[in-house]
């Protein structure tokens, strides 16, 4: 069977909006969109490269969060103390919790399982944080809760091989069968390349691709690329 596996954050919802918005509220400064952009790209750099430490154990997950927001911070010359960024963290966790689905993903999920297409879930995070969002977002319409897989439940996070070997053992997946969405070049396509999976690039930030011996075998730029590629593909199988 097909199988289609989907990273959450930045993938199936623009997690830049909760950012933005919480940029907003907690940050004493008025922003331009431009700014708002290069500093959730600068963050997600940051976020990426500190969830790699705290996995390892090198750091605890609050050191995670306040570092994080105060080094994105620093490197556009905004000073942040640590309760700042713990406050500015517990304000974006009460802004995910308003996060909703791309309407093209809500068209993409639907076609897939009228298609009869297997779908799973493959995020990183701790595994509290990830369920709220994948609760907050109504996923189990789509897929089952089996079919959910979280770094912090596993074990062992993106782009690590064992966790994909995980979810090739949990659901026997065929690997030319099994494509993986996602935003990350570094977690996502790295990940799903190196386990012999197609792989999807989710690149609506523009991001440039920082490893030419790595290529996904398609990059998207919306939402709406994402639905449209699939929506051929169904229309190819028919």
């Amino acid at each position: 069977m097909d199988t289609i596996i989907f990273d959450v954050d930045d993938t199936l919802y623009d997690q830049a909006a909760s950012f933005k918005n919480t940029c907003k509220k907690m940050i004493d400064k008025t922003f331009t969109d431009q700014e708002l952009d290069n500093l959730y790209i600068i963050s997600r750099k940051y976020s990426d490269a500190l969830f790699d430490e705290q996995v390892a154990g090198k750091i605890t997950i609050r050191e995670m969060h306040i570092r994080r927001m105060k080094d994105a911070c620093a490197e556009v010359g905004i000073d942040m103390t640590d309760q700042e960024a713990m406050d500015f963290q517990e304000a974006y966790v009460a802004e995910q919790q308003r996060i909703a689905l791309f309407d093209e993903v809500i068209e993409l999920l639907d076609l897939l399982v009228e298609n009869n297409k297997q779908l799973a879930i493959l995020t990183n995070g701790a595994e509290g944080h990830q369920s709220m969002k994948i609760n907050q977002l109504k996923l189990d319409r789509w897929i089952p809760e089996e079919n959910t897989f979280i770094s912090g439940a596993i074990g062992h996070a993106k782009p690590s091989i064992e966790v994909f070997t995980v979810l090739e053992n949990k659901l026997g997946l065929d690997k030319g069968k099994t494509v993986y969405v996602g935003d990350s070049f570094a977690n996502d396509m790295v990940g799903a390349k190196q386990a012999g999976w197609h792989a999807v690039w989710m690149n609506h930030r523009n991001r440039n691709m920082p490893d030419d011996s790595v290529k996904p075998d398609k990059v998207l730029y919306s939402a709406k690329e994402l639905l449209d590629l699939f929506s051929k593909e169904m229309l190819l199988v028919k």
